[in-house]
């Protein structure tokens, strides 16, 4: 019994090193919207490589090299100036799925900052191996539902993270740019 009260220290400050010494952990996050537009009218809009210029309030521009196949490239550039590549990495016609995704590198910084004596450069979206499905379910004649989801880690991988690369700024930065185009969808789609 010594013994085992002689390791509980050893124990505990073992058990607080490692806790603390995780990096960070995949996130995943959904939006969906409900659009008064048949399924197929509005499926027609997603799957165009360029079309989210047109509903994306976050989006002015795009240039895509491919279509619909896989690996097919397109370059987002967002209302602020900042762009993002990405590659298709899905897509299915029968289920109306698309699915891009990007990593850091592919995204343009939003600041510079420092952080722990180091200056840092924050993406646009402060996300890392990010990926991402879109699809579109039949709710009847006239009614769709959209939905969006992503995983992806937070764009800072060593611990102890700046706020503007932590977990909860890529799931809010992420959220709020999914919320903003499937209203911009439904806006298109509805007016």
């Amino acid at each position: 019994m010594r013994k085992f009260t002689a390791l509980m220290p050893l124990l505990a400050l073992f058990w607080a090193v490692s806790a603390s010494a995780h990096g960070p952990v995949r996130q995943k996050t959904q939006e969906a919207i409900v659009i008064n537009a048949p399924a197929d009218k509005v499926w027609e809009i997603i799957k165009a490589p360029c079309g989210i210029k047109d509903w994306h309030p976050q989006v002015a521009g795009c240039d895509a090299e491919g279509s619909q196949e896989e690996g097919a490239k397109r370059k987002l550039t967002l209302v602020d100036g900042g762009w993002v590549n990405q590659e298709l990495k899905k897509y299915d016609e029968k289920k109306k799925l698309i699915g891009y995704k990007f990593n850091f590198d592919d995204v343009s910084t939003a600041q510079t900052i420092v952080h722990a004596g180091e200056e840092i450069q924050v993406p646009m979206f402060p996300v890392a191996n990010y990926s991402d499905m879109l699809f579109v379910k039949s709710k009847g004649a006239n009614k769709s539902q959209v939905v969006w989801r992503g995983a992806f880690y937070r764009a800072y991988m060593r611990n102890n993270p700046p706020e503007e690369m932590n977990e909860e700024a890529a799931i809010n930065t992420m959220n709020a740019f999914y919320r903003s185009g499937l209203e911009g969808l439904k806006k298109l789609l509805e007016k």
